[in-house]
């Protein structure tokens, strides 16, 4: 009896859908390019070709991340194009913290069937999130490996490579008693967290994510995944206006306001928070009340609605209230850096 041929598509990789989903791609990818880009998709790798002379002492900031356990709400949705801004957002939004400009993004996307259109969505997220933030898709890695993921899952993650000048490089070394706590708003969960709010809305709670979050207009599953905010743009656009006024800039992923600010502040002082200067979105109150959560696991778990602070010189903080009025900016003062020990202390 002649022996059956078993081909690589028979034991589940089929090199004919990925070539459908790098066609499928290809529009998203190119509305992220910018000028230093050279060649285009499809190569062994992304060619940028960096422009040091804009820069007096050119330090690279890179940075990597991906979106944790978010991505189940993708799949039980089947909403797969909005998962990875969220990846482009943890990765922009950290090197931000240093003043760095984002150049470039790579992407790693693991599945177990590839379903180009699938891929297609997620990538058009990823897109969307370097053109919120001005950064060149230049490249990125498709794995197909079945028995390894369950059908219709994947996950993401992603690369990105910014560029700071030595000299103004945000550390926090320069923050003083006196200097005026700003922060952003975040969109809502962002992407951290994931773990405990699944639990608490979807099984202590048993809402399914169809349901109506209360008066929101929106459901359950569409508030918690909502999109990570992209900070780039305004706190570039700040910097520039204003040179020398952010001492430094903390990202509010995981750990929470209680762990992320500390990151960047001397061993002398404290960050002291006043949480009534800024709303609690509802979806961080919801989560409180299912899981009786007091201040400390709240603070030190979400963002709590600030998804980026940055720490301002005392005598420039209505200069960057100025700015950031002027591009019509959401921001609150939400706190002071008193003398102390490196800690947040929220009151």
């Amino acid at each position: 009896m002649e022996k059956k041929v078993i081909t690589y598509k028979d034991a589940g990789v089929d090199i004919d859908k990925g070539n459908a989903s790098v066609e499928l791609i290809k529009p998203y990818v190119k509305e992220t390019q910018r000028p230093e880009v050279i060649g285009g998709l499809g190569g062994f790798g992304g060619l940028f070709a960096f422009d040091k002379s804009k820069y007096e002492k050119p330090i690279l900031v890179s940075g990597t991340d991906g979106v944790g356990t978010k991505l189940k709400l993708a799949f039980d949705m089947n909403k797969h194009d909005t998962i990875g801004v969220d990846a482009v957002a943890m990765c922009v939004n950290d090197i931000l913290v240093s003043g760095a400009e984002p150049l470039f993004f790579l992407d790693y996307v693991a599945v177990g069937k590839l379903e180009p259109e699938q891929l297609a969505q997620v990538v058009k997220g990823i897109a969307d999130g370097c053109v919120q933030s001005n950064c060149a898709l230049v490249g990125g890695e498709t794995a197909e490996m079945p028995g390894f993921y369950q059908v219709g899952e994947y996950d993401v993650a992603g690369f990105c490579v910014g560029v700071v000048d030595q000299d103004k490089i945000i550390d926090g070394t320069k923050i003083k008693p006196g200097d005026v706590v700003f922060g952003l708003p975040s969109t809502g969960l962002h992407s951290n967290g994931f773990s405990l709010a699944r639990k608490l809305m979807l099984e202590v709670e048993g809402k399914a994510l169809t349901d109506p979050f209360q008066d929101s207009g929106k459901s359950v599953g569409e508030v918690m995944l909502e999109p990570t905010k992209i900070y780039v743009k305004t706190v570039l656009t700040l910097l520039e206006a204003c040179p020398d006024a952010v001492l430094g800039m903390a990202h509010i992923t995981g750990g929470g306001l209680l762990e992320n600010i500390p990151r960047v502040l001397p061993k002398n002082v404290n960050a002291s928070l006043d949480r009534k200067t800024w709303p609690r979105p509802a979806i961080f109150d919801a989560l409180a009340a299912a899981g009786n959560l007091g201040d400390d696991e709240l603070y030190k778990t979400f963002n709590m609605g600030i998804g980026y602070v940055i720490i301002v010189d005392q005598a420039k903080a209505d200069e960057v209230a100025a700015v950031l009025d002027e591009k019509k900016e959401t921001y609150y003062r939400i706190g002071v850096i008193t003398e102390g020990d490196g800690h947040v202390v929220i009151q």
